[in-house]
């Protein structure tokens, strides 16, 4: 594990987080993953482990709009939201992974709410 305080910090609010939250089939977590150049959003069944659907902004569709980071997080919720609903999910629960629940974190949400997720 890395010795950056601001690492250590992150996972130690992840790890508080996690404690709390759990994905069945029905209604999973909709977890986030932010890089410093890319955003990652998986739909997780804990019961068995499992992803049931993932998306990203290094799909080619996504990385290759022009925009802020902010407007392709937007764009990878929408994409989750849209998986989601061909699995027949209507719901999950937010997992934002130790982040401020503030820009691409919040866009991400915002797009998987517009594409028709409940929370």
């Amino acid at each position: 594990m890395s010795q950056d305080p601001k690492v250590i910090r992150r996972q130690k609010l992840r790890w508080r987080i996690r404690t709390k939250l759990h994905g069945t089939a029905q209604k999973p977590r909709l977890s986030v993953f932010r890089s410093n150049k890319d955003i990652y959003a998986q739909l997780i069944n804990d019961d068995n482990g499992t992803t049931l659907a993932a998306a990203s902004s290094r799909e080619k569709d996504i990385a290759a709009q022009k925009g802020t980071k902010v407007e392709k997080s937007m764009s990878v919720g929408k994409t989750i939201a849209q998986k989601a609903k061909a699995l027949g999910i209507e719901g999950c629960i937010f997992d934002r992974g130790g982040y401020l629940y503030h820009g691409r974190v919040k866009s991400v949400a915002d797009g998987a709410r517009e594409g028709g997720l409940k929370f």
